[in-house]
């Protein structure tokens, strides 16, 4: 049932190097196969990396921008991209903020732009909100407005802006 392995046995076998060695003939279509089944090999997705924390102690002047999380624990004085966007209830933000997902646990001073917002009880939101879902928890402080879009993260075209000019100068003149 059991027997010893031979994968460490030092000594080469007689019948393998007894025989020849022969190229063995596949056909045409399999060689095709075999080829497409190289090139395409799945690999195996990347674990996503965790999300970078800005401590308590930190203060931050300058835009922050990733394409991964960022939890924000501190002050930041500037803008902030991110995937998921963590303010934590000791923290700070003079800026606009951008991400697929906001949850609000501190305070922002400025725009807030995302798919999916959320104030917790604890958040203080001074400045518009642009979303695609909100949840705002009982207890929340906000002073501004909400616009609902459907693609919040990108800035409105600028062909309303464009439209928006004329009128202004015609207005003027």
């Amino acid at each position: 049932m059991f027997s010893k392995s031979k994968i460490n046995d030092p000594a080469p076998k007689p019948e393998a190097a007894a025989k020849p060695a022969v190229a063995e003939k596949k056909p045409e279509f399999s060689r095709a196969a075999e080829k497409t089944a190289t090139e395409f090999k799945a690999t195996a997705p990347k674990a996503k990396p965790p999300a970078s924390v800005l401590s308590s102690d930190l203060h931050v002047t300058g835009n922050l921008k990733t394409t991964g999380d960022i939890q924000v624990e501190g002050t930041v004085e500037g803008d902030i991209r991110a995937h998921l966007l963590t303010i934590g209830e000791g923290a700070t933000i003079k800026g606009e903020v951008i991400a697929d997902d906001v949850v609000i646990n501190g305070r922002i001073v400025g725009r807030v732009r995302g798919l999916k917002v959320r104030l917790s009880s604890s958040a203080r939101v001074e400045g518009d909100i642009i979303h695609k879902t909100i949840a705002i928890e009982s207890g929340a402080h906000f002073e501004g407005s909400v616009q609902r879009q459907d693609d919040p993260l990108n800035p409105k075209p600028k062909v309303a802006a464009a439209a928006a000019q004329p009128a202004a100068a015609a207005a003027k003149g």
